[in-house]
């Protein structure tokens, strides 16, 4: 069975989230088991990214940091966290065009996080758009 994008980006932001709970727990954990996990079939999109936004995450915090009015990253919910790194690796580092991002990101949101954090990537993502 294959899967659309959406519903990869769902999986990536579960990956991440998964990850960063055995992180802060300090319990040891393998990137591809967790993937794995995951999945039902290998799919090279997914971990692209999640090997990505592990690699690259403190770029991506300071840049949403950056562009985060009076907030850190770190102050966002886990899920709003894992979907705003998810949003800039993926404008930064891929070929998907800008509004297919901030599209999924928004989504992603909508049905994870509460309407502030929504508003909150949506702002950051525009940005970045208009830094380019």
């Amino acid at each position: 069975m294959t899967s659309t994008r959406s519903e990869l980006r769902e999986k990536i932001m579960t990956i991440l989230y998964q990850i960063s709970l055995y992180q802060n727990n300090k319990i040891e954990y393998n990137i591809d088991d967790v993937i794995a996990e995951n999945l039902e079939i290998d799919n090279e999109f997914v971990k692209e990214m999640v090997y990505g936004i592990i690699t690259h995450k403190d770029d991506l915090d300071e840049i949403a940091n950056k562009n985060l009015a009076n907030w850190t990253i770190s102050r966002l919910d886990s899920m709003g966290r894992e979907i705003l790194r998810m949003g800039i690796y993926e404008m930064k580092y891929t070929e998907t065009p800008d509004l297919v991002v901030i599209n999924e990101a928004i989504e992603l949101a909508k049905k994870y996080s509460d309407d502030a954090v929504r508003k909150m990537i949506n702002a950051v993502l525009d940005k970045l758009i208009n830094e380019e």
